[in-house]
């Protein structure tokens, strides 16, 4: 056995766990996609781990559009004093999940959200 084999599977994201899809590299940069459990474990080994790819979307659910539990969960990483995600991608959280709240009719959820805004203007 070559010493370099793996011996398990990659943390895939739920959605694609039992679908039999073998996913090595992302298609945005060359970063692979792992499941936000696998983050949240790398975010407590390594107190810098980027943010940007536990937050991503596609690591929770196959629709990369929903921004509902990444925004949550960001928000209990900043009550939790993790706060090195850039401005423009928390700027982008924030719009995204706000733009989501309002297509389905919850605006005032989305003034909620975008009151989290760092960036006034």
């Amino acid at each position: 056995m070559q010493e370099c084999e793996k011996y398990a599977c990659c943390p895939l994201p739920p959605y694609l766990e039992d679908s039999g899809c073998v996913i090595e590299e992302d298609d945005n940069g060359g970063r692979p996609l792992r499941d936000v459990c696998f983050h949240l474990l790398k975010l407590y080994s390594d107190r810098s781990y980027e943010l940007d790819q536990l937050l991503d979307p596609r690591s929770v659910t196959s629709d990369p559009l929903d921004f509902r539990l990444s925004w949550h969960l960001w928000e209990v990483l900043r009550a939790l004093n993790y706060c090195h995600l850039s401005q423009q991608s928390w700027g982008v959280l924030n719009t995204s999940y706000a733009a989501q709240l309002e297509s389905q009719g919850l605006w005032e959820w989305a003034v909620f959200v975008m009151l989290h805004e760092p960036d006034t203007q």
